[in-house]
This record gives structure tokens, C-alpha cells and sequence, in this order.
């Protein structure tokens, strides 16, 4: 490789594609959490081939820049609390990312089941705020809306119960 000069006339050596795609990839996951999929996905895009692709992967992986167990757990964990996403879709989002079952297991177990209620509730009030829930076919909007969420229809059979009974105490 020759040697050139940056703006401020020190001497830097000029990196290879390859490299300079790993350094870049190395910065994103410093960032913020990414599994292997995403980062060959955007290397793909970018032009590398599957190959490619695969030795920068390889690499992060290597220097724990991407691990799928802690990227199982900062999905769910973020999915659950910032899109209020069920376990249903949180899991189809994560085999999307060929994530292993068992790190998508792992992670599941791991929310919180308070937190992960209390999500449930609030996206079931704020629905049913614009809905009459004494109406089977409003009940049944309600439904749809949640298990589109991601939420088991046993959770959502519940949620509904406890509105119902909140709003029968009122």
C-alpha cells in the first residue's frame, strides 16, 4: 500500500476496501447492537461479495463486536419497551435475523414478565379508548390489534378481561 497525506499533511497509510469495510462495521456495532445478518445484509448492498461478507463477519464476531446472545436480548428487550411488540413477533423478528433458537429462548425468558404486562395493558387502553367494548365486534377489532402486536390470544383474552373490569369499577 503507498502512503498519502490527510488534510492536515500527516502520513496515513491507504487501507483496503475491506478493510476500511471492516473498520466501518466495527464502528456501527460499537454503536449499537447488530447480529451477523444485518451486517452482511448492508456489506452485500455496499457491494462485497457473500465472502467478503463473511470474513468481516467473521472478524466481529471474533473481537465480540457482534454476539447473537446479547443481540437476542437487546432486541427483545428494546422491541418490548420501545415498540410494545408481543413475544410472538419478537421471535419472528429475530428467526428473520437467523438468530438460534436458543438465544431467542433465552431471550424471551429474560423480559421481564411485570414490564411485559404492563405493556400489554397500556396498548390494549389506548385501542379501547376508541372503541366500545360492551360490542363483540369491537372486542374483536381490540383482539386483532393486539395479536398483531405480537401478543398470544390467551394474553389478549386477559387483557381484554381486566379492561372490561377496570372500566366496569369506574
Amino acid at each position: 500500500m503507498e502512503e498519502r497525506k490527510d488534510k492536515k499533511g500527516a502520513r496515513r497509510e491507504e487501507v483496503s476496501p475491506l478493510k476500511a469495510a471492516l473498520l466501518r462495521m466495527a464502528d456501527l456495532c460499537a454503536q449499537s447492537e447488530q447480529c451477523a445478518f444485518d451486517i452482511t445484509k448492508k456489506l452485500r448492498l455496499k457491494g462485497f461479495t457473500e465472502e467478503e461478507a463473511s470474513k468481516v463477519v467473521s472478524v466481529l464476531e471474533k473481537r465480540r463486536f457482534i454476539d447473537a446472545a446479547r443481540f437476542a436480548r437487546a432486541f427483545a428487550s428494546d422491541k418490548l419497551r420501545f415498540a410494545g411488540w408481543g413475544r410472538v413477533k419478537i421471535r419472528a423478528g429475530l428467526a428473520a435475523r437467523h438468530i438460534p433458537e436458543e438465544h431467542i429462548s433465552e431471550a424471551l425468558q429474560a423480559l421481564d414478565p411485570d414490564e411485559y404486562g404492563r405493556i400489554l395493558l397500556q396498548r390494549a387502553a389506548a385501542k379501547a379508548r376508541r372503541l366500545d367494548l360492551d360490542d363483540y365486534n369491537e372486542r374483536m377489532k381490540l383482539m386483532r390489534h393486539l395479536v398483531s402486536r405480537g401478543f398470544t390470544p390467551g394474553e389478549c383474552s386477559e387483557a381484554l378481561r381486566q379492561l372490561r373490569r377496570l372500566k366496569n369499577e369506574e
